[in-house]
């Protein structure tokens, strides 16, 4: 089994990657990690503290963090994601308490406990890992891998530059980058293609109490066709972890714009290495069949689990 640690926002696709996350036997969650990014701090974990009951995590310990960017101004997207982060989707409440502590705390005590064993997967914004690495910067030597949903080397989506993740904390994402490790990035130029399709929702629809979830939360973001409808953007990371196989990921440097009027949060991407070490695996196409095939595989698995 793969051990990984989820620092999240959610958020209705972080949602939908813990489900992936929780429908996976391969993979052993130690930890989930709040921070504010597509809803405020509160509102992500109380969503964390909610799916952990639901998914049947059971007692994960979920931890939060960062309610804000280090140094600008917060920027969220409750516009996408609804009032609460998750759409149209209402989880009963939670019975577990939250744990002790502050994220970044956690993330730096599991790495250390277990050096090279853990997969760090970041599907918000990267403020807690940026602040676990200032603290300590064994904590790039200890995670077995970060994993980052997160950036482009085409385009944005919050703005024409930027992927919100990047645009959150602009100034995370740049020491996150520049840690020395090779960052797995997973940005839109994949996870653009991993959309929802009327096929996917109707293997959806018969899982149970596990299709409250999914489905309303997989027709939020907007309209399913045949053709194409929404992207699950998070997912991608956590499919990554599971079979990296899926994707042609290609090395990189990569530098995150924290200056720019207009491309502010960018992740600038070069792939002419010319002699220099990559810092990223820059994730540019992924076999949508076979996401597929994983992610709707795990989520049967976990829907005839929770009936």
């Amino acid at each position: 089994m793969k051990k990984v640690l989820i620092d999240c926002d959610p958020g209705i696709d972080d949602a939908l990657a813990l489900a992936l996350a929780a429908g996976s036997p391969d993979l052993d969650v130690v930890g989930v990690t709040t921070v504010g990014g597509n809803v405020d701090l509160e509102l992500t974990t109380a969503n964390a503290l909610a799916l952990r009951e639901f998914l049947d995590l059971g007692d994960v310990p979920v931890t939060p963090g960062s309610a804000g960017a280090l140094l600008h101004r917060t920027v969220r997207a409750g516009h996408v994601h609804g009032a609460t982060g998750l759409g149209d989707v209402v989880l009963p409440a939670p019975v577990r308490p939250l744990s002790d502590g502050h994220a970044v705390d956690f993330i730096m005590d599991a790495l250390r406990a277990a050096p090279g064993e853990i997969t760090l997967i970041a599907v918000g914004p990267l403020t807690n890992i940026a602040l676990a690495v200032r603290r300590e910067p064994r904590v790039v030597e200890w995670a077995r891998e970060l994993v980052i949903m997160g950036g482009s080397y085409t385009r944005g989506n919050h703005n024409p530059a930027a992927e919100f993740n990047m645009l959150a904390d602009p100034e995370a994402a740049a020491i996150v980058f520049e840690a020395g490790w090779q960052v797995r990035q997973l940005g839109l130029d994949v996870t653009l293609s991993a959309l929802v399709t009327t096929d996917v929702l109707d293997r959806m629809r018969p899982l149970g109490r596990l299709s409250e979830l999914l489905v309303p939360a997989a027709q939020f973001y907007g309209v399913v066709t045949a053709e194409g409808g929404p992207a699950i953007h998070d997912a991608c990371a956590v499919a990554y972890v599971l079979d990296p196989s899926l994707f042609t990921c290609v090395p990189a440097v990569v530098n995150v714009e924290t200056m720019g009027t207009y491309t502010r949060g960018m992740t600038v991407t070069d792939f002419n290495l010319r002699g220099r070490e990559a810092n990223a695996l820059v994730a540019t196409s992924v076999d949508v069949k076979g996401f597929w095939d994983l992610v709707l595989g795990a989520y049967g698995r976990l829907g005839r689990r929770l009936g």
